[in-house]
């Protein structure tokens, strides 16, 4: 299968070993929303035997690149999206598997128009993490770039 072809999650699951790593499951991929799943596995436990912090983190950092990519894919001719900065607050215990869901925080529109001005544009994006009883356990937001492949 062609890069072409791939989901998006496919894609990700390819090029990002920690996504593979961890069975991260890529619900849905769509250029406002991002819905990617853990699923409870007790190799990635933390002490209490949920799902450990960094496996969390893990699961909404890909959600927020699977978003990335879905509003921002056909630009990767021009641009590398790259992460900036990212924040997570643990708000309850995790049990079980998790699912990580992603919002864009800016309109596509408005990055791109950034990009076609010849800046870097930087954009949020929101991620809620929640147990299988619909619990919000985690918050975060990581913070984005398309890098231009040739700033002047």
């Amino acid at each position: 299968m062609s890069a072409d072809q791939m989901s998006i999650g496919e894609m990700l699951a390819a090029t990002v070993p920690m996504a593979r790593t961890l069975n991260l499951e890529f619900r849905e991929t769509a250029p406002d929303r991002a819905v990617v799943a853990l699923p409870d596995q007790s190799d990635y436990h933390n002490h209490v035997g949920g799902p450990h912090a960094g496996a969390m983190f893990t699961l909404g950092e890909s959600a927020s690149g699977a978003i990335v990519l879905a509003a921002f894919g056909a630009e990767l001719s021009r641009a590398v999206p790259l992460a900036v900065s990212a924040e997570i607050a643990y708000k309850k215990l995790a049990m079980g598997p998790v699912t990580a869901t992603a919002t864009l925080g800016r309109p596509a529109a408005d990055v791109i128009a950034e990009l076609d001005a010849g800046e870097r544009p930087e954009f949020p994006v929101a991620i809620e993490i929640r147990r299988e009883d619909g619990a919000v356990t985690g918050e975060m937001t990581v913070v984005w770039t398309l890098r231009p492949n040739n700033p002047s």
